[in-house]
């Protein structure tokens, strides 16, 4: 049987960041854990906050947590979605198909990459993922002006506008590739790790108003994804599933409990990491909504979210 010791991973390693809005923060927690445990990327994938962040990475992996911690505590609504209600209504009546400019994300990004905009000056190889508005298809963006790309990526439908970038209409890949774990192995990947902002493991609470119900059905089909995904890619290679943060009431557009997001999956990740061995190709953490598991072959802590 091949075998590799404990979290040590095939390379090329690459880091899956999927989407999620303000959730994103606990993909610092995440990474805060990976680093204590020396495990490092080769290249990095995002998707919609996941490509932000996964920009940031890519751009100084070393330094990434710290930045990415500083960078989140500085987050807020009003940054990343600008303007009331009654600008969100202009906005409405004036373009007809987004509430808000994609000014504020873009202002962070300049600020924050700190003058690199070219895929080709970051330190790691990066993708982002979008979704073509024209075929329905998801589109990997791995080389060119950076920021479009992002804001592309971070598009969700009837809150940004669509980006035009490359010759295509692009919105939020996060409706066909929110964990973009099939574009990271055309990358090259031999082994992933996956860093799923959006409660791994979990479906979100019964809905109980519309927008729990149009929050719940865009939360499934997208953990559907992901567990098909994760499990088809676990018969080729070890995919890390890190469990993130435990479960909790907090929507995509709520930016006021990032220190407890950071908190809580660096603790998630650091319990997770230590009671996990490597032992060859598998699912290793809680990918699939409500199970916790190992991989065949594998020794792994249970499930450290509640389950």
């Amino acid at each position: 049987m091949w075998f590799v010791d404990e979290i040590e991973l095939p390379r090329p390693v690459a880091f899956v960041l999927g989407g999620g809005g303000s959730l994103g923060a606990g993909q610092v927690g995440m990474l805060r854990a990976l680093a204590e445990r020396s495990i490092t990327p080769d290249l990095a994938v995002g998707t919609s906050v996941g490509s932000v962040n996964g920009a940031l990475l890519a751009l100084d992996p070393e330094n990434a947590p710290t930045r990415l911690e500083a960078i989140w505590h500085r987050m807020t609504r009003a940054k990343v979605f600008p303007g009331g209600p009654l600008a969100q209504l202009r906005t409405l009546r004036r373009h007809r198909n987004h509430l808000f400019p994609n000014t504020g994300l873009a202002e962070i990004l300049a600020t924050e990459l700190a003058g690199v905009d070219d895929f080709a000056n970051l330190t790691l190889p990066f993708g982002t993922v979008a979704v073509d508005a024209i075929t329905g298809k998801a589109v990997l963006l791995t080389e060119g002006p950076l920021t479009p790309a992002i804001l592309a990526s971070s598009a969700i439908p009837g809150i940004y506008p669509p980006v035009r970038h490359q010759g295509h209409v692009l919105y939020d890949g996060g409706v066909v590739a929110n964990v973009p774990i099939r574009q990271a192995i055309a990358l090259g990947a031999k082994s992933v790790v996956i860093l799923d902002c959006a409660f791994p493991g979990h479906l979100p609470r019964v809905p109980e108003t519309l927008a729990d119900a149009v929050l719940f059905w865009a939360t499934l089909g997208m953990r559907n994804q992901a567990e098909l995904e994760s499990e088809r890619a676990a018969t080729q290679m070890p995919v890390l599933y890190l469990p993130g943060a435990p479960v909790q009431a907090v929507t995509p557009l709520d930016f006021g409990h990032t220190a407890e997001l950071i908190s809580n999956a660096y603790t998630g990740s650091r319990e997770f990491l230590a009671g996990t061995t490597i032992t060859g190709p598998g699912l290793y953490g809680p990918a699939r909504a409500g199970v916790s598991g190992s991989a065949p072959g594998a020794t792994s802590a249970t499930s450290t979210d509640g389950t």
